[in-house]
């Protein structure tokens, strides 16, 4: 499976940390983030990551800004996107479970590399639970 990645001069390591795990396990990531900690413009390196997941080229993003927020909320300008700002493993899972999140935003100024490593492994490896959860989903395109 490949995923897309994004990141500003915030996320630097924890993208470098992330893609390694992650290639680890067998995943293909397409690198659209800074590699260099010189400031730069978040929207620049999260757009090519949620063109990516509208457009089906990978099923999944993870972006990685300071707060996160930005990045989410840059994300969310896409058609067809569900970027989750996430800062516990168990808003990672509810993010899938009941909003078929197709895009993790990880705060890198307000979780560990560590902990960022386990909310992508538990975004992954959690199912989209369907049934009434997504009548709301259908309810969100962009208009």
């Amino acid at each position: 499976m490949k995923i897309s990645i994004g990141n500003d001069h915030a996320g630097v390591t924890y993208k470098e940390a992330i893609i390694k795990h992650l290639e680890e396990k067998g995943y293909d990531c397409i690198n659209h983030g800074t590699n260099d900690e010189s400031s730069v413009d978040y929207p620049d390196f999260i757009h090519p990551v949620a063109q990516d997941v509208s457009k089906a080229v990978v099923p999944f993003g993870i972006i990685i800004c300071g707060s996160g927020n930005g990045a989410a909320m840059t994300a969310n300008k896409h058609q067809d996107i569900r970027a989750a700002l996430c800062w516990t493993e168990e808003i990672v899972a509810l993010a899938r479970q009941h909003n078929n999140a197709n895009i993790l935003s990880i705060p890198a100024r307000f979780v560990s590399i560590q902990n960022a490593i386990a909310f992508v492994d538990t975004f992954l490896q959690t199912d989209f639970e369907g049934g009434r959860h997504q009548k709301r989903i259908d309810k969100m395109p962009c208009l």
